[in-house]
């Protein structure tokens, strides 16, 4: 049974998730921990169908729309992959006190791992209209804007903003969704 409400039931439509870190916890801030979701990112998109349509990335969570033939377990694969590296890098950089607290922050029923990276769950919704795609698109692009880290959705590098405006991301989006 799941615990979350929030369920990756229709394939064949994409779906808006969140993604944040244990007790927000700001990982993101090292680029090598960013590079690992883009890694990830890009073997999902080679070998699992996964297809991005727009992210952002900040220091403690992530936004994403996404489609795949088998969404949910492309984001299982996604988080339990990330997790491992993301420890794998905190450990070899000696990030002790962030260590501590991902194991402060771990569940008590998690007990095949010492530490946990990710919250539960990514309370997927499922986008189901051009309008709503376009909501969901505006919303991720205008985060780093609202949380006064940048003026302009384009200066955020860790998101889709400029693969819409026709200028080189860090990653391949799909633009061109209708």
């Amino acid at each position: 049974m799941s615990r979350t409400r929030y369920r990756i039931v229709e394939n064949e439509y994409p779906y808006f998730m969140t993604c944040t870190i244990v007790g927000w916890l700001p990982v993101f801030t090292r680029p090598e921990a960013v590079e690992i979701l883009f890694e990830s990112w890009r073997y999902l998109q080679q070998n699992r169908e996964f297809r991005i349509f727009s992210y952002v990335i900040l220091e403690n969570h992530l936004h994403l729309i996404a489609s795949a033939p088998d969404l949910a377990d492309a984001i299982h694969r996604f988080k339990s992959y990330t997790a491992r590296q993301i420890i794998g890098l905190l450990k070899r950089h000696g990030a002790d006190l962030l260590l501590q607290q991902l194991r402060d922050q771990k569940a008590a029923y998690k007990v095949d791992s010492e530490h946990q990276v990710w919250q539960e769950g990514s309370h997927p919704k499922q986008i189901q209209s051009d309008e709503m795609m376009l909501q969901k698109i505006e919303y991720i692009h205008l985060n780093p804007v609202k949380r006064g880290y940048v003026d302009d959705p384009l200066h955020w590098c860790r998101s889709s903003a400029r693969n819409y405006a026709g200028q080189p991301g860090l990653i391949d989006v799909i633009t061109n969704w209708t």
